[in-house]
């Protein structure tokens, strides 16, 4: 079981990345940046680059919509030759409030383009001539469309792999049989081991029984915050207002994925009481409603025993990455907390 972490993607970067060697010798293995509406995640990702030597750097994620599939493909190719071939390309499709509301760009068919995005992706990375005549992406653009002028090309570099590992953030059924079909990696949020095989157990199948051999197993990635003690688990309530956030206001009535999850692990009443308070503007009753239990058992706090037997059940679930935010006072108990967690996975 790998050990990731997240970079802030709020301030303080710099000095975040600064700190990232101690991280990489209490035995870090990867780090991801986030990209909201926030810095770009690719201008931080070639810092860390620079800056470490042994760590993966992951981009946790870039949305597909933001970017043409050719430029997801030119990006990651160029990441991953500064870095060494440490790069692995998160992709997600965000969410209509961002992508309509900051980017300008109809939120639209999200299932089909992130399959175009990768089979485009693949053939940059292979330096065939790019062709591809999709749903959603056409290239070259058609006759009758632009100029007329386009005409098929291929990377001019030599990418360090011909296939860059590549992530999908999903958690819809169908999104995730298509992760399991096409993607190296799976980042699902609020995973909860005890309830993952009711929850995505059928559409993994699916998308396992029509995948590649060649991409080898599925890395699925868990995050959860971290703090070891006895008088930590007060420490879980901190998760409050952000999973209130993602239930509650990711989202309009019907159309918010991640309260459409909150429903499918059981809790129907108090994703719906969320929900109705969160987009009323009752930020703190509706974090007060978000279930301890959930909480608990989508984080890493309490004692080593606790957070033991829950690596344990991560680990049965099928996690193979684990993407932790240490809690603690000062820099170097949060290295000791990864040095922690990289013994008990051991």
């Amino acid at each position: 079981m790998r050990i990731g972490m997240a970079l802030n993607y709020a301030g303080g970067f710099k000095e975040s990345v600064a700190e990232l060697a101690d991280y990489e010798k209490a035995g870090l293995d990867i780090v991801f940046v986030a990209e909201a509406y926030s810095f770009d995640a690719v201008s931080q990702m070639g810092y860390i680059a620079a800056r470490t030597e042994r760590l993966q750097i992951a981009s946790g994620i870039l949305p597909i919509y933001s970017r043409t599939p050719t430029l997801l493909a030119m990006t990651a190719a160029g990441l991953d030759y500064v870095s060494d071939g440490r790069f692995t390309l998160g992709l997600g499709a965000s969410g209509p409030q961002v992508i309509e509301g900051f980017h300008g760009v109809p939120y639209t068919a999200p299932l089909g383009r992130t399959r175009e995005v990768i089979e485009i992706c693949r053939q940059v990375w292979r330096r065939e001539r790019v062709q591809y005549d999709g749903r959603h992406y056409t290239v070259p653009l058609p006759p009758g469309q632009g100029t007329g002028l386009g005409k098929p090309l291929k990377l001019i570099n030599h990418p360090v792999r011909p296939r860059i590992p590549i992530m999908i953030a999903a958690i819809g059924p169908k999104n995730v049989e298509l992760t399991a079909e096409l993607a190296e990696g799976w980042e699902p949020i609020f995973y909860l081991p005890e309830k993952a095989a009711d929850v995505w157990g059928a559409s993994l199948a699916a998308g396992k029984a029509k995948r590649d051999p060649e991409l080898g197993e599925l890395d699925v990635v868990a995050h959860a915050t971290l703090a070891i003690g006895d008088d930590v688990a007060g420490l879980r309530e901190f998760g409050r207002p952000m999973a209130a956030l993602y239930i509650g206001g990711m989202g309009a009535k019907g159309r918010n994925f991640y309260n459409d999850l909150a429903r499918r692990y059981g809790y129907e009443k108090e994703a719906e009481q969320i929900q109705d308070l969160y987009l009323e503007g009752k930020k703190d009753e509706a974090a007060a409603l978000v279930p301890a239990e959930l909480l608990e058992k989508t984080s890493l706090i309490g004692s080593e025993g606790f957070v033991r037997d829950r690596v344990r059940a991560l680990k049965e679930s099928g996690v193979t990455t684990l993407n932790v935010a240490p809690i603690a006072k000062t820099h170097e108990d949060r290295v000791r907390l990864i040095e922690q967690i990289k013994e008990i996975v051991a």
